[in-house]
């Protein structure tokens, strides 16, 4: 499976590539939402996690975009976020985001979530 991971801070890149890899997955990544865009246009990712709070074009407004496209618009998108402010998980989800992982986010709980989107590529709806 081919993961975007759309983040602007280095060590959570660093953490995240390594349990996507160590899950046998291959990671890309951007900093920006526009970046993000032309990148997944180009490369057509599988799964998308999405820190809401990046520079420029924040990862909502990105979402956003990404469900406008009807070339991108199925891919499943997970926000990624410090916040934890009443109302943050509901607006990410409003933007047209699948899930929503609070950061820090733990090993387990990532794995588990790219696991429930790899099995729904594969087709076993099975949970």
């Amino acid at each position: 499976m081919l993961i975007l991971y759309v983040e602007d801070n280095f060590e959570n890149k660093l953490f995240v590539r390594r349990v996507i890899e160590s899950m046998g997955h291959e990671m890309m990544e951007a900093e920006t939402g526009p970046d993000s865009l032309l990148l997944a246009a180009e490369r057509k990712p599988d799964l998308i996690l999405m820190d809401v709070n990046i520079p420029g074009m924040d990862g909502l407004e990105t979402t956003i975009k990404f469900k406008q496209d009807p070339e991108l618009s199925h891919i499943p998108v997970i926000a990624l976020t410090a916040n934890a402010m009443k109302g943050d998980k509901e607006r990410c989800l409003a933007a047209g985001c699948n899930g929503y992982m609070q950061k820090p986010v733990g090993v387990s709980d990532l794995r588990r979530e790219i696991n429930f989107y790899a099995r729904q590529l594969a087709g076993d709806n099975s949970g």
